[in-house]
């Protein structure tokens, strides 16, 4: 059950982690991105460049898993997809989307969608901390650690 790796707003640390990990474990790894990506050379990492547009990265993934994978993403949208298709999504925050808090977190985004296409300033998320790459890895870990049960 591999690890597919929404590339294109995935911050460089917690690529790195992703690209240690996956060799560490032997666990096949996949980025998707719509624009060039570097990755180490290994036998568990591979690379898709799909077309530029609007959620086609995100398709892509979706058509390409299947329960028990996982998925690393920032997109609410498409952790839920994920989720529905009984994968493991997680974000570079190392939070963990359940089918439970997905249908939150698609509210959430949706009402600041809304907010901000009315021209209210809603803000953005804390800056990425050291904190937030340490939940990362330990919940990449555990992931990691359930497989070989």
């Amino acid at each position: 059950m591999p690890i597919w790796v929404d590339a294109d707003a995935c911050p460089r640390p917690i690529k790195d982690i992703i690209f240690k990990a996956a060799n560490r474990a032997q666990e096949m790894t996949t980025f998707v991105a719509n624009h060039a990506l570097s990755i180490p050379p290994s036998p568990y990492l591979s690379f898709r460049l799909v077309p530029s547009g609007f959620d086609v990265a995100d398709n892509h993934i979706v058509e390409a898993i299947n329960a028990g994978d996982l998925v690393v993403t920032q997109d609410i949208p498409l952790a839920a997809l994920a989720v529905e298709r009984e994968a493991m999504a997680l974000n570079p925050r190392g939070q963990e989307y359940t089918p439970e808090s997905i249908r939150q977190r698609l509210a959430m985004r949706n009402l600041m969608e809304e907010l901000r296409s009315t021209g209210i300033q809603t803000g953005g998320p804390d800056s990425f901390s050291n904190a937030d790459r340490k939940r990362f890895a330990d919940a990449l870990d555990r992931w990691l650690r359930q497989r070989r049960v």
